[in-house]
């Protein structure tokens, strides 16, 4: 699909390898459970925080690598995947582009490690899509932050140290970092999501919020921050992109052994349409996720709202699409409990709603097109 470096190459066939030989037999899971072991296993071969900087026990490389691992590995097993997206694109990410040294060093280690994960935490109950609404607060309260709110729908909890939470500051919006287990920070309940993750519901009461744990304040600071935010979306699209792979090699794999009316059913024209049809949207897909990482890296910045608005959107719908043929290509044999397929519907779900939803990145594009026009031929 595009020509990758030597040592890109040499990480993703190295990676192709070790998920296919030790990741596949115990994936597709879903009871939640963090995948230790393989947390484990990428973090002892150098392969957890790849885009994170070798000082902290990273790989050192980029985002575009970063995504590449996230599909590799998705495509055998996609809770694995998850896993390397949210501590690779989402709240470590903000740590290390926005924290002071000393919550980098605090933080960051423990991730390339595998011993930490940190979560992230936006939404509120009366503040998701409109983050205008939050009501969560820092109160400059003569020699120190104190921090009050809630916070809700926030994945990974229970195996997290630490939290990115965004809040309403004196000046305006920011974010900053805390931990849970600092008085004042109660997780009140546990939520179970279609396919088995889990989501929380936490309170921050009164709580002590040093200067250093402050990542963005007011309006340049937040803007960046938001801007920022355009990795996780671009991120999300590849974590689509990877479960819809791992759907069309389970069905492309089935249709070759299952024979009816004395052959293959990958033989019979209407299956084969589905397949052609699977491969041209993720496809697709695929580019607009990889456009929009390529052409960040090479202007130094984060993706813009444009590009990875049209990835997440549209890697989105598509995976929806592909899993859902990806199942009818398996019959009965798919839709019982248990089987990949099966998972990988619930799952891919999801991808609608996590990192914005649908709906908000239409809203995104229109903005952009009415503001700037037609993207630019080249």
């Amino acid at each position: 699909m595009l020509e990758l470096s030597e040592e890109q190459e040499l990480v993703i066939s190295a990676l192709g390898d070790l998920a296919a030989n030790e990741f596949a037999e115990n994936a597709f899971t879903d009871d939640d459970e963090r995948p230790v072991k393989n947390i484990r296993t990428l973090a002892d071969r150098g392969f957890l925080g790849i885009n994170i900087a070798e000082e902290y026990g990273g790989g050192g490389m980029g985002e575009f690598e970063a995504m590449l691992t996230i599909e590799v590995v998705g495509e055998v097993c996609p809770d694995t995947a998850e896993y390397l997206y949210n501590q690779q694109l989402v709240a470590p990410r903000a740590i290390e582009m926005f924290g002071s040294e000393e919550v980098k060093e605090r933080y960051l280690p423990g991730v390339t490690d595998g011993e930490e994960t940190i979560a992230i935490g936006i939404s509120e109950p009366e503040a998701g899509s409109d983050v205008g609404s939050m009501n969560t607060r820092v109160k400059d309260d003569g020699d120190r932050l104190v921090l009050d709110g809630e916070k809700t729908w926030v994945s990974h909890v229970p195996h997290s140290t630490a939290a990115v939470v965004w809040a309403r500051f004196p000046e305006g919006l920011g974010s900053a970092v805390i931990d849970f287990d600092w008085d004042g920070v109660e997780i009140q309940e546990h939520y179970t999501n279609m396919h088995g993750g889990s989501q929380s519901h936490f309170y921050i009461e009164d709580v002590e919020l040093p200067e250093t744990h402050v990542l963005t304040r007011g309006k340049e600071g937040f803007k960046k921050q938001l801007q920022a935010l355009n990795w996780e979306r671009v991120g999300s699209a590849t974590l689509a992109n990877s479960i819809a792979r791992c759907a069309v090699s389970k069905a492309l794999e089935y249709a070759q052994q299952r024979e009816q009316f004395g052959r293959e059913i990958a033989d019979f024209q209407g299956i084969e349409w589905k397949f052609a049809e699977m491969i041209k949207e993720l496809e697709a897909s695929r580019t607009l996720a990889y456009r929009a990482a390529i052409e960040s890296e090479q202007r130094s910045r984060p993706p813009n709202r444009l590009q990875a608005s049209l990835a997440k959107l549209y890697s989105g719908e598509m995976v929806e699409s592909v899993v859902s043929e990806a199942l009818q290509i398996h019959g009965a044999n798919g839709y019982q409990r248990g089987h990949p397929l099966e998972y990988l519907y619930r799952f891919a779900r999801g991808r609608r709603l996590a990192a914005g939803t649908d709906e908000i990145q239409k809203n995104q594009i229109a903005r952009v097109l009415k503001t700037h026009g037609l993207p630019t031929v080249v």
